[in-house]
């Protein structure tokens, strides 16, 4: 371990603290007490632990640090100020300009500033995750270690160590309060990721007041339970205790580690630290005076940065990281010409690209009036593209066999510790870990998967709308999407979860009608890098419409499409996703031969459906036909917006019954019938 004078070791220190100290106090608004904390902690992993190149911070293989505890956000953005890290064009490669200028953090939690309240991915480089939501950052963590422990096992040789890097975490007593991160920290342990260390903030202060008013547990014997190494450090300023846990850390070569540190809040404010008074709100310029002197530093000056500091880390975690980048790129450009196939799909991911060639075993389906629930064709599709993207892997939350999640093929394996090559994924019982974990398999570059039945979507709402935040592709396959499932009656029947998805803003909520639907949805949704997507399918079987009869599905890329039309204008419009789709293709026929004139409206995507020119969806929906059905069995409100004031509904009201599936329908009303009388109201 690297050992600089302990004076500019403390200097560059307290210059993480002072930074951190003056940016929130400017602002007026934010955290101080934590940075102030934690500054050793963010040195002693940049300057002395992590492979890190400040000049290459998208270099693949470099070790990630997440801030847990977004609410120390000034914490990150001082450490990347001072350790240089660089830009990054729009193409990912690193310019002169740094990523975070002083200027960004004197204009700390203001609009234009990429120094948010909290870390944002996206906006500087060297942030790797979004965080803020408290346990969000540990449960991406274990998605990243997942994901370097997947891709050594897929791409290293013995003669070439592409991957081996390590991911650290840094988390709080919120985010450990939090049941994301204990399902988190199960799966980790399950795994044996001994790539993962997160290193946990044990101050005892919460917003309210001290942790012992609702926190009482043995934190180190919990994570012994879920089969970690657990390592304590009694002083958060002394880096020597901090680097030896961090080599306990390397050291262990079957568990993840937990490294338990105690800090005080708020440290160096004389009448502030160790109190909640450090937590939550600034502290004051005349305590951040006090706290300046304390440090030796000019009580007034705002923003200093000593002579030496910079340099300092220039020759530190600026030189080792370049010599670990340029040792690793040359091993890179030999791998591309001894394994020019692996380095294809490599190249492929590293661009957040799909192969060529990715979708050319789509499956078209048969015409079928008994057709196949669209989890099963669901199932076909996954396997047909992801057979043809390497890097695609995923999993379910113990719902494999009901959501046809699994992949099949020949080579797919199953990732477990020992085997870390497969790509079916097993979560467990642990749906809001499940969402964060993906998120960080997909912040790694992989494109991933989650899937479990629709109601648990609940579970994973936090999650869900982070990958949106973050421009994340992962793909929810949510199944039993409606009263459909029948016998389990309310709590398993969805009904008003296609509104509450579809309410996530840049989350592309998919339910196809029929199994050539699915296919023509898994292509577009896979063809968008910027937006996870989310599938809802149905439990029972709905008929494979003809395509000879009905519109081609290329329209469902665009969201929404005319299914069948009939000669001039329609009299009625009818729309419908999913199962009810095949309500309207019924009601039609007896409308039809009413003598109404009649125009089918499939609407697999909403989201897609909006983004649409107005010309576009003035034509699928002339605003003079007012006269429009929707039909979905779920609750009314996204419908709100296509059908107009004057338009009905058919759908549900409240939450379901326990019955037959077909039994539930007729019971709530939801047939072909209704739709009629509906159009002929």
């Amino acid at each position: 371990m690297s050992v600089a004078s302990t004076d500019i070791q403390t200097l560059a220190v307290d210059t993480i603290r002072t930074l951190s100290m003056d940016a929130v106090q400017t602002a007026n608004s934010g955290h101080p007490g934590t940075p102030m904390a934690l500054a050793p902690i963010a040195y002693q992993l940049y300057q002395h632990t992590m492979d890190y190149d400040p000049a290459q911070p998208a270099w693949p293989n470099r070790d990630r640090f997440v801030l847990s505890c977004g609410h120390a956000s000034m914490l990150l953005y001082s450490s990347l100020h001072l350790i240089g890290v660089k830009a990054l064009d729009d193409n990912g490669q690193p310019t002169d300009r740094l990523a975070v200028t002083l200027d960004d953090i004197k204009s700390f939690r203001q609009i234009g500033s990429v120094c948010a309240g909290h870390p944002e991915f996206g906006e500087a480089a060297g942030i790797e995750t979004t965080t803020g939501p408290l346990g969000a950052g540990v449960s991406n963590s274990v998605g990243m270690a997942m994901a370097a422990k997947w891709l050594a096992a897929t791409y290293n040789t013995d003669s070439a160590t592409l991957f081996d890097y390590n991911t650290y975490a840094l988390c709080s007593d919120g985010d450990l309060m939090e049941g994301v991160a204990c399902e988190a920290a199960s799966v980790a342990g399950h795994l044996k990721l001994d790539n993962l260390c997160w290193i946990y903030d044990d101050n005892g202060i919460t917003i309210e007041g001290e942790t012992d008013l609702a926190f009482s547990e043995n934190v180190g014997q919990r994570f012994e339970g879920l089969g970690w190494n657990v390592v304590h450090v009694d002083d958060a300023n002394d880096l020597a205790a901090l680097g030896k846990a961090i080599d306990n850390f390397k050291a262990c070569n079957d568990k993840p580690t937990i490294i338990i540190v105690k800090s005080i809040i708020g440290y160096g404010a004389p009448n502030k630290q160790n109190t909640h008074g450090a937590h939550g709100a600034p502290l004051g310029w005349d305590e951040v005076a006090l706290a300046k002197q304390s440090y030796g530093f000019p009580p007034e000056e705002k923003f200093y940065i000593p002579d030496g500091v910079q340099q300092h880390f220039a020759e530190g975690v600026g030189e080792r990281g370049k010599k670990a980048f340029d040792a690793w790129n040359e091993i890179w450009a030999k791998y591309q010409k001894d394994h020019p196939e692996k380095a294809a799909e490599l190249t492929a991911m590293f661009a957040g690209k799909l192969p060529e060639g990715w979708d050319k075993d789509i499956p078209v389906f048969p015409a079928d009036e008994k057709g196949d629930a669209t989890r099963n064709s669901s199932g076909k599709v996954l396997n047909a593209v992801a057979a043809n993207i390497p890097f695609m892997i995923g999993g379910s939350a113990d719902l494999a066999p009901s959501n046809k999640s699994d992949l099949k093929f020949d080579g797919a394996g199953n990732f477990q510790s020992g085997s870390y090559g497969g790509r079916n994924l097993h979560f467990g019982i642990r749906e809001h870990a499940m969402a964060g974990i993906t998120n960080g398999l997909s912040l790694s570059g992989l494109r991933s998967y989650a899937a479990t039945f629709f109601v648990f979507s609940d579970y994973m709402r936090g999650g869900m709308r982070l990958s949106s935040i973050m421009h994340q592709p992962v793909i929810y396959i949510l199944t039993h999407d409606s009263i459909g499932v029948g016998e389990d009656g309310p709590t398993h029947q969805p009904v008003e979860h296609l509104s509450a998805c579809r309410a996530i803003p840049g989350l592309l909520v998919f339910r196809p009608g029929d199994s050539n639907e699915v296919a023509e949805c898994y292509r577009t949704a896979l063809s968008i890098d910027d937006h996870p997507s989310a599938f809802v399918l149905s439990r029972q079987n709905m008929p494979t419409l003809d395509r000879d009869v009905y519109a081609d599905v290329s329209g469902c890329a665009k969201g929404g499409y005319v299914l069948s039309d009939c000669d001039g204008t329609p009299d009625v419009i009818l729309m419908g996703s999913g199962s009810e789709l095949n309500l309207c293709v019924d009601a039609a026929k007896t409308l039809t031969e009413q003598g109404k004139k009649v125009r089918i409206v499939s609407m697999p995507c909403m989201d897609l459906f909006q983004e649409q020119d107005q010309s576009y969806i003035d034509e699928v929906l002339p605003p003079a036909v007012t006269n429009r059905v929707a039909v979905e069995a779920g609750i009314r409100m996204s419908w709100d917006r296509w059908i107009g004031s004057a338009g009905k509904f058919v759908g549900m009201e409240s939450y379901g019954a326990s019955g037959p599936y077909a039994a539930v329908y007729e019971h709530f009303g939801i047939n072909a019938e209704a739709v009629v009388n509906a159009a002929s109201a």
